[in-house]
């Protein structure tokens, strides 16, 4: 299939690296003209806009839009919305707020252009790991884009199966579903993302606990000098608490066993925010979760080692860099 893509930044250069590689065809564009002709360069076509982009696309026209969330995504689509025609697609497959999805579907319904809405999991390492997809939007236009989905998805892999899926929708095995109507796929990515703050908080302490048994406040015969690399090691092989996150770990701790680059200063992008608000308005307690994000606020504030440990998770596995004081 032949589409465009909006957004050549940590992931959206990779989306369209991993759709050429299998077969597809990817019409880019960027504001910064270096990250264009670095896509150009490896079999991409620039465009010199929204404008010209559309004019290289067939239709049904498929746009992928890989943007911050907030107003710059709002400005694409709003764009979008008023040069695409009738049945083409516009996909966000960023971090944008749910509501906003319903009511972009919504609106671009009335144009008869048709929205979808994909939460994307998988930072830096998808071009080769793949990415684990969420997907909210109409049943005709999900089964159009599939090609797309499952050329981005991770596939099977080594991962077991897990017995008595028999009649469930075969796509989740593959890393991607098709979650609901417009908003579905950004609220599971957002909750997502929820969980995630929570189980990166409690490597974060757990790591802190065991940093500072050697501390001086202790009775001698009380303090272990332990190895922060060698636990993460450890922990990844039979462990229950393994996880990808455990492996970034443990690779940032071999290359740096104090996190001496990491300030521990720790942004949060929206999601967690997000996550809680929902909770609140379904009444549904989530402590772990808030705890979570109200640590992050912390954090902003003085730096413990466990937050230089999860500065160093967010930087592992999705490229995140600290604000700069």
């Amino acid at each position: 299939m032949k589409l465009g893509v909006i957004g050549l930044g940590r992931m959206g250069g990779n989306i369209s690296l991993r759709l050429m590689k299998h077969g597809h065809e990817c019409v880019v564009f960027d504001q910064s003209e270096k990250a264009v002709d670095g896509i150009v360069g490896q079999g991409a076509a620039k465009s010199s806009g929204l404008q010209d982009m559309v004019k290289q696309l067939p239709s049904p026209r498929i746009v992928w839009v890989m943007l911050p969330a907030g107003k710059i995504t709002e400005e694409a689509v709003q764009t979008l919305g008023g040069i695409l025609e009738k049945g083409d697609i516009i996909i966000d497959g960023g971090n944008s707020m749910y509501k906003d999805d319903i009511r972009r579907a919504r609106e671009l319904r009335e144009k008869g252009v048709v929205y979808v809405d994909v939460g994307t999991s998988g930072g830096v390492w998808g071009l080769q790991r793949g990415y684990c997809m969420m997907i909210g939007g109409e049943d005709a236009a999900v089964k159009h884009i599939d090609p797309i989905l499952s050329a981005l998805a991770p596939g099977e892999g080594t991962i077991d199966k897990t017995p008595h899926r028999e009649g469930r929708n075969p796509t989740a095995e593959q890393g991607y579903l098709h979650c609901g109507p417009a908003g579905s796929g950004h609220f599971v990515k957002m909750v997502h993302n929820g969980i995630e703050y929570g189980m990166m908080q409690a490597y974060a302490e757990g790591f802190d606990v065991l940093k500072n048994k050697n501390s001086t406040e202790l009775e001698e015969d009380q303090r272990f000098d332990l190895n922060m690399g060698d636990i993460a090691e450890v922990w990844r092989r039979g462990s229950v608490v393994s996880s990808w996150l455990l492996d970034l770990t443990a690779l940032a701790l071999a290359s740096d066993e104090k996190l001496e680059k990491f300030t521990g200063d720790v942004s949060d992008s929206g999601e967690g925010r997000w996550t809680i608000d929902a909770a609140v308005e379904e009444a549904v307690p989530v402590p772990v979760l808030a705890a979570s994000l109200f640590a992050r606020f912390r954090s902003r504030q003085e730096h413990t080692f466990g937050e230089k440990m999860l500065s160093a998770m967010r930087f592992g596995f999705g490229g995140h860099v600290e604000p700069k004081a």
